[in-house]
Parts: C-alpha cells; sequence; structure tokens
C-alpha cells in the first residue's frame, strides 16, 4: 500500500493529534515517521526489529530534547579510556583541555562516566558539561560531575550514541583510549572524509614524549596510504599535537572565519564571518579548481533555499559546485578562508 493510498481517516487522526499539541513547524516531518511505522504493519516486520526500531527513535528523541536548548553554543566530544585514573597524565590533559575550551565560550560532551570522560566534565564544570552515556555492565556509570539528568542521555545502541556524540558536535578531541576510542575516532573520521558530516576539526592528544597517537597516524600512513586506500589530504582532516593549547588553537581557529555549511541542491554553500574579496574568489578559483565538478567559486549572499534559517541570512557565502569527493581538499580550502581572514 502507498502512502496515497493510506486510509484517510488515519491521516485525520494525525492532524488532529498534532493540532491538539499546538501544531507543529515541520509537521510533514512527524506524519512523515509516523507514516513509516505504520507501513511496517504491511511489512510484517519481526518483533525484534520493532523494538531495535522503536529503542532507537526514543534515545534520539531524548537526545534531540537534551541538546537542542544548547545548539547555539560550540560544542567539542570528548573521548578517551574510562580506565585512566586521577592521577595519570592523560587525566590532566583533559582536566585541563575542558577547563580552557569553556574559557573560549565552549561546552564539553562525554561519556559521562569515568577516565578521561571524567577529567573533561571535570575541568569544564557541570554547567559547561552534555553527557551520552552507554548501558554497560561495567565502566559506565554517570561519573560525579554529571548528576544533573537534564543533561544526560543514557543509550542502549553505540550507533544511536555515536551519532548523537558526532551531530552535536562542532569538533572531536581523542585522549589515548581503547577499542572504544578508536571505534569513535575512526567514525568521526569516516563521517568527515565522506561529507556524511558537517567539515569539523579533530585533534588528537598525548602528553609530552608520548607515542600512542604517533604511533597510530604512523600505521595510517604506512598501511592505509601506502595502500592507497585513502588520500594523502586525507591525512590532514586530524592534528595530533601533546600541547593543549595547540589543540585548542586547532578547534577554535577552525570557527575562526568558517561558520558552517550545508547543500543546496547540487551547489555546497560556505558561509563565512568575513565578505570574499574578489582577489581571495580569484586565488581560490586558481588553487582549489579540482575541487570543482563545473563552474567556479562564487561570493553570494544567502540562497533562497536558505531561508529556514534567517539567523544565518546576513553570514557572506562561497558558493561552487562541489566534486562530493575531495573532503580534504574542502579542509584545506576551509584553512585558506581562515588564513586570509586572519591576515
Amino acid at each position: 500500500m502507498s502512502r496515497a493510498r493510506l486510509p484517510d481517516p488515519v491521516k485525520e487522526v494525525i492532524d488532529s493529534w498534532i493540532e491538539s499539541k499546538g501544531g507543529c513547524a515541520n509537521a510533514d516531518q512527524i506524519k512523515d515517521i509516523i507514516l513509516t511505522a505504520l507501513f511496517m504493519v504491511e511489512d510484517d516486520v519481526d518483533r525484534g526489529d520493532l523494538k531495535i526500531m522503536n529503542s532507537a527513535l526514543r534515545e534520539l528523541r531524548r537526545a534531540f530534547k537534551v541538546f537542542s536548548p544548547f545548539r547555539n553554543i560550540r560544542k567539542v566530544s570528548i573521548f578517551g579510556s574510562a580506565r585512566t585514573p586521577k592521577d595519570h597524565p592523560h587525566y590532566q590533559q583533559a582536566k585541563e583541555f575542558g577547563r580552557k575550551i569553556v574559557d573560549k565560550g565552549w561546552m564539553v560532551i562525554t561519556g559521562a562516566a569515568s577516565g578521561i570522560m571524567a577529567a573533561g566534565m571535570e575541568g569544564a564544570g557541570r554547567e559547561k558539561s552534555l553527557g551520552a552515556g552507554i548501558q554497560l555492565p561495567l565502566e559506565q556509570e554517570a561519573n560525579e560531575f554529571m548528576q544533573d539528568e537534564s543533561r544526560l542521555v543514557e543509550f542502549k545502541y553505540f550507533f544511536t550514541r555515536k551519532l548523537t556524540f558526532v551531530k552535536e558536535s562542532d569538533a572531536i578531541c581523542l585522549f589515548p583510549g581503547g577499542f572504544g576510542t578508536h571505534d569513535e575516532g575512526f567514525e568521526s573520521l569516516t563521517l568527515v572524509q565522506t561529507g556524511k558530516t558537517e567539515p569539523k576539526p579533530l585533534v588528537f592528544v598525548d602528553v609530552p614524549g608520548g607515542t600512542y597517537w604517533q604511533s597510530w597516524h604512523d600505521f595510517v600512513a604506512r598501511e592505509l596510504l601506502g595502500h592507497k586506500v585513502i588520500s594523502p589530504e586525507d591525512l590532514d582532516l586530524y592534528k595530533i599535537t601533546t600541547d593543549i593549547d595547540e589543540a585548542i588553537n586547532e578547534l577554535v581557529s577552525f570557527y575562526s572565519n568558517y561558520h558552517s555549511s550545508r547543500w543546496v541542491r547540487k551547489q555546497f554553500v560556505i558561509r563565512v564571518r568575513n565578505p570574499i574579496s574578489n582577489e581571495l574568489l580569484e586565488a581560490l578559483n586558481q588553487d582549489f579548481k579540482d575541487m570543482l565538478e563545473q563552474g567556479a567559486f562564487e561570493a553570494a549572499a544567502a540562497l533562497p533555499a536558505e531561508a529556514n534559517e534567517p539567523e544565518l541570512a546576513h553570514l557572506p557565502r562561497l558558493v561552487f559546485n562541489f566534486n562530493r569527493v575531495s573532503y580534504g581538499r574542502l579542509r584545506h580550502l576551509i584553512n585558506r578562508l581562515n588564513q586570509q581572514a586572519a591576515a
């Protein structure tokens, strides 16, 4: 049964329910969600599959509700080992990182458990911390710095939790950790490399003299790049450092001119804080033409399709037909925009 053949009484019930709640600006999307669930009746979906769908939807609804009030504040997701003791240098680094990034006006998101997660929240403070926990028998109880349940989401599934970490953050910071840390790091890199999330900075932090992330990088360069399963510019999607101030600068400077981006049909739109000069536009068309599917880079005002984001209408735009492949080069382009603005 197609949507066009869905009985009118069902549509009327849905419309009535939405109206009883005061209406909804995005009622069309709400209806699509409901209709998708109703169509699973004719699919005769297995009960176990329905439980997965239901749990995932509930978790995401809770996450959206918790994070929504803070959408206009820059946030960084901090990953690292839950087993790191408080007297370990990695813990002290993560604590310092949390404190310093909050001083820049940011908030932190962690798994809300022990180790590096607790360290980031201790440094940031409870008022600047948000938690995305996971239900596990060990190592994942909420830490002492995450006592406000209104800022904590407990997930059953890793996939909904990871989606939240990346979706709600403007940057990713990783300290040394176990399988979970690598999972989250590679997940974040994959999403940025494939354009499945907005461009964002990723920084990998170790103690001075540490070899954890440098050894990881050596493996990536030798085995992944060496076997040509990634591109040379993909190595520029992340930064490794042993200096907390350098890590903070990597995050903050990324947004010094670059603000945000989105697709408008086949055009990629980058919003920036400063007008794009003719000289810069000429340089971009010369140096980054390999990113273009066709046409050229153009400076523009807000496009008509962006009318649903009036709070961003004042920002200048760089608009181009991106080839949807060169996301490492996209990072280079953003770096150039930030450098030109700082000059």
